[in-house]
């Protein structure tokens, strides 16, 4: 792609991801155009990459609308998670190294200080950075893709789980026997202890749907 078309994908990715551009809503071609100073021509070749990544959904005559899914496609997406996760984490066993496991907990450190202080955002972060320590430990560099595919589509759900009254406090928990498995070498802990967490998040979605779409 183009500079000018990578900022454009950029530009409307990050506004999916972050709820500024909500489910379901259509995108207006002729004012994006105008907002962000590209051609419309370049916004088509933007909106065909965010539909290629499922984040867009594009119809002949109609053009681009944010993609919506239901509550049975989240669960699927999130079982197939599971099990990858699962898989990842096995292979992470094995291969990761004493500085990985530093990491870890220090990550684990910092997200339980945000905690303390509610800053959800921050543990947000932390979260997506415990887990990245886990996948690039992994050498299973295809399934860490899938899991990164799925996680980028359900972003915009996931996040607002840590504003479900007592989510993160057991989140910190599934991370902690994450943690105890990884530093004890442990594969089938390790496999059980991150799969119970997808597992946790996939139930928290599913109790909360209306609140969080």
């Amino acid at each position: 792609m183009s500079k000018q078309t990578d900022y454009a994908y950029e530009y409307v990715k990050q506004r999916i991801l972050d709820g500024t551009f909500y489910p379901s809503q259509k995108l207006i071609e002729s004012d994006l155009s105008e907002t962000i100073k590209v051609s419309r021509n370049t916004l088509k070749k933007a909106f065909l990459k965010l539909e290629q990544e499922n984040l867009v959904k594009i119809e002949k005559n109609k053009g681009a609308t944010i993609k919506s899914f239901s509550l049975d496609e989240i669960m699927n997406y999130l079982e197939v998670r599971e099990v990858i996760e699962g898989l990842v984490a096995r292979t992470a066993v094995r291969n990761v190294s004493d500085s990985n496991l530093a990491a870890l907990e220090k990550t684990l450190e910092n997200m339980q200080e945000h905690i303390q202080t509610k800053h959800f955002d921050e543990y947000s972060n932390c979260n997506k950075a415990f887990h990245d320590i886990i996948y690039n430990a992994s050498k299973n560099v295809q399934a860490v893709e899938m899991i990164k595919g799925i996680k980028t589509q359900l972003q915009r759900v996931h996040f607002k789980t840590i504003l479900v009254p007592g989510r993160t406090e057991e989140s910190l928990r599934e991370h902690t026997q994450i943690l105890e498995a990884f530093k004890k070498r442990d594969e089938q802990r390790a496999e059980e202890a991150v799969k119970f967490h997808i597992s946790q998040i996939r139930n928290t979605i599913k109790t909360n749907y209306l609140y969080l779409v």
